[in-house]
């Protein structure tokens, strides 16, 4: 049985689309910053590495906590069962379909024009499956994520539905960080455990995407779906407060610091965490707030943005790489090749999620599925 839907939230559709979008410049710009990548320019660029640490420290935070807010939108929308099928579809199909048609080709074009894949006749038949989990879910694990999400919201949400109904004060945001902050320890402590008895499961895929990411961004995807069960939590996010935006810039040093200083064999991957769980949480009521303030309304051109985002996201990987191996090595100017690089990625992701739209059994590539009228 299906509730009364609610009024379209258009700022969060629009920021949902927009932190979908920004994986482009992302990736284009990882070309040419100091970070080790599968394609890299001549030199780095300083700006652009500042650039892409910016989005790295918060997007998938904020993008979790719209997710778990539409999510549970939805579950309340639909029965249990119809609720689950729903949601697979819409993530699980594109995700299973983009493995043989974007990251398996994107497989061999690594292994054929770049250094990043030596040795592969060499390799144990273990390391080719870790080294293929890797290498096929690449870009994809949110959408795995969020299959397991999914999947664990059919317990979460019940609960959450279970609580009792009224008006519930919000927590304030001292509540909220400390709340964060507790939770980034504990993932902290589990990483430092499995460091020290089983390390190897580090360096695994699967347990990386399904099990460590996973416990990283669920408590922002809860966060999402108590926003839209408890108004004034929402009210919250979306009422700017100076301090988070102070707390957010602190941490963007703290984690370019952490990017720099720190070594992968000591407390790196432990302080990254709760410095990118802290800004994720401030970065929420930033990115909330302004987008309320200018991006509540309805636009044909947001909206067709909205409906791109995830067909884009899903192309512009392989076309990123392209990119990156055939034209950035004649280009010496890294920003000229960043700008030229947005350019080529957007505009062939355009032209083929046009040509997608007029070919009805690709519907799914856009998270999309025709069913019937109720």
């Amino acid at each position: 049985m299906r509730t009364k839907s609610q009024p379209r939230e258009y700022f969060l559709d629009s920021i949902r689309a927009y932190l979908m979008l920004l994986g482009v410049p992302f990736h284009v710009s990882l070309i040419y910053s100091s970070h080790q990548w599968s394609v890299n320019s001549a030199e780095p660029t300083l700006w652009l590495t500042v650039f892409n640490d910016f989005i790295h420290a918060f997007r998938m935070q904020v993008f979790f906590v719209i997710s778990g807010y539409f999510s549970y939108m939805l579950y309340l929308r639909y029965a249990p069962k119809e609720w689950w099928k729903v949601r697979v579809e819409r993530v699980g199909i594109p995700m299973l379909s983009a493995i043989p048609l974007i990251t398996l080709p994107q497989f061999f074009m690594l292994k054929a024009w770049t250094g990043k894949i030596p040795g592969w006749s060499s390799f144990s038949l273990y390391d080719k499956y870790n080294t293929l989990v890797w290498e096929l879910i690449s870009h994809l694990w949110f959408l795995l994520v969020l299959v397991i999400f999914t999947t664990l919201g059919l317990w979460l949400f019940h609960r959450l539905r279970r609580q009792e109904k009224g008006e519930i004060a919000a927590p304030g945001w001292l509540t909220l960080t400390l709340a964060i902050l507790f939770y980034s320890l504990c993932w902290c402590v589990v990483r430092r455990l499995i460091f020290l008895f089983q390390p190897a499961l580090l360096t695994d895929g699967l347990f990386n995407f399904a099990v460590m990411q996973t416990l990283f961004y669920l408590p922002f995807f809860c966060l999402g779906a108590l926003a839209w069960r408890n108004p004034a939590l929402k009210a919250r996010f979306v009422r700017f407060n100076p301090w988070t935006l102070a707390g957010a810039v602190l941490a963007f040093f703290a984690y370019m610091a952490n990017q720099r200083y720190s070594s992968g064999e000591g407390w790196m991957y432990e302080i990254d965490a709760v410095v990118s769980m802290l800004m994720g949480l401030w970065m929420v009521n930033v990115v909330f707030a302004f987008g309320h303030r200018f991006l509540n309304a309805h636009s044909p051109r947001i909206t067709w943005l909205v409906n791109a985002s995830l067909f884009i996201y899903l192309v512009h990987h392989p076309l990123t790489l392209l990119y990156g191996i055939f034209i950035t090595p004649h280009i010496h100017n890294n920003a000229l090749g960043f700008l030229a690089g947005l350019m080529f990625v957007f505009g062939i992701a355009f032209i083929l999620y046009e040509i997608h739209l007029r070919i009805r059994c690709c519907a799914f590539f856009s998270g999309k599925k025709a069913r019937p009228q109720p």
